[in-house]
């Protein structure tokens, strides 16, 4: 072999094990360009690759999948059977809290992962002769207790909503966010690109154990979190049609205002970047109009269910303004669907927190919403 032969095979293989091992590459190179428009969903992508304008629902099921596409480039793959195994439900602890008891169980969400999680259960259900609507809580950044926030064995107010779901007839449930608190899964080992599809399937599973409860009425449940659990139930509701109503408290805003498009919060493990969230997006830094989603493309994806974001004027982590945009954007879907009353945006005045007329006003939503 010459020296341009070799000169040449060598730049090949060069080229081959760097897209082989840069898995956003590889991945992009199958994603659409350029993406379509964020703030209008009414244009979905045909079999030529040209941009045509929604019509009908069925027009619009095109570009909702285009939407989850560009989430799993970034996520990754949500699995399928592979990772479904038997739930093996076991109870850590039992506590009479009067109306309602409270477990601390496990459940097996996939081969070798076993996921901790409070299920919360009134007494008036237990005995089986009657079934209860099941809503799922997912709990904000807490390192100490994690999921325990939302029970109400936190440090920090107004983080109760399991708790006051429960004592309300509900049955709730509250896994623990991977990489929090005493919950670390090795979420490489296990084959996840990202904590935020590691998360999503550990709730998808939390619902499979409510449908196999006898006193739950399966099919139809609600999902309320507040901050980190704001975004996460929009995640998994997109990907879990059993959610019929969906709560989001603190959760979102656009990427690109994210702390006003700041460069500094694309850094590795900063913001959206951390292992426990989506570590692809740092690939992002310096073209985040370019991320495949976004939470206008979220929302519209949630139509025609009942979907209810409380954005606080002084939110110091999402921006009320940048809400009220994701919201303009994904109504005309939730139009398109004769849903227009099914979205609603409220702005409390207050900062990062979710006070107790704002927690009622979520309860009420949930009960016009599945009880």
């Amino acid at each position: 072999m010459n020296p341009i032969q070799c000169c040449l095979l060598s730049l090949i293989s060069s080229v081959v094990l760097f897209v082989t091992t840069t898995p956003l590459l590889a991945q992009s190179l199958t994603a659409p360009q350029p993406r379509l428009p964020r703030d209008n969903l009414l244009v979905y992508r045909d079999a030529n690759n040209q941009p045509q304008p929604v019509r009908s629902p069925a027009d619009w099921l095109k570009r909702r999948a285009e939407i989850v596409h560009g989430m799993q480039l970034v996520m990754g793959k949500l699995p399928g059977k592979e990772k479904r195994c038997e739930l093996d439900m076991q109870v850590v602890e039992d506590i009479d809290c009067g109306t309602y008891t409270r477990r601390l169980v496990t459940y097996a969400s996939e081969p070798n992962c076993r996921t901790p999680a409070y299920l919360l259960v009134p007494k008036a259900v237990l005995n089986g002769q009657q079934q209860a609507r099941a809503v799922l809580c997912l709990h904000g950044t807490d390192n100490v207790v994690g999921h325990g926030t939302v029970v109400g064995l936190g440090t920090r107010p107004n983080r109760q909503y399991a708790q006051e779901l429960a004592e309300r007839g509900y049955v709730t449930l509250a896994p623990n966010y991977p990489l929090l608190a005493k919950y670390y899964p090795d979420i490489t080992a296990l084959g996840w690109e990202s904590g935020t599809l590691k998360a999503v399937w550990d709730n998808m599973r939390g619902l499979d154990l409510l449908e196999s409860l006898p006193y739950v009425r399966k099919g139809e449940f609600a999902v309320i979190g507040h901050s980190l659990g704001g975004h996460n139930s929009v995640y998994t509701a997109v990907f879990d049609e059993r959610i019929k109503a969906v709560v989001s408290s603190c959760g979102l805003d656009s990427f690109l205002d994210y702390y006003g498009g700041a460069e500094s919060h694309w850094e590795p493990e900063k913001g959206w970047t951390q292992t426990r969230y989506m570590p692809r997006l740092r690939d992002y830094k310096g073209r985040l109009p370019d991320i495949p989603f976004d939470f206008h493309e979220l929302i519209g994806a949630l139509a025609p269910r009942r979907v209810l974001i409380i954005a606080p004027l002084h939110d110091n982590n999402f921006r009320a303004d940048s809400v009220d945009r994701v919201a303009a954007a994904a109504l005309p879907i939730f139009k398109l669907h004769n849903a227009a009353d099914h979205l609603r945006v409220e702005h409390p005045d207050y900062a990062h927190d979710f006070l107790p007329e704002m927690r009622e006003a979520a309860y009420k939503f949930i009960d016009a919403s599945i009880k």
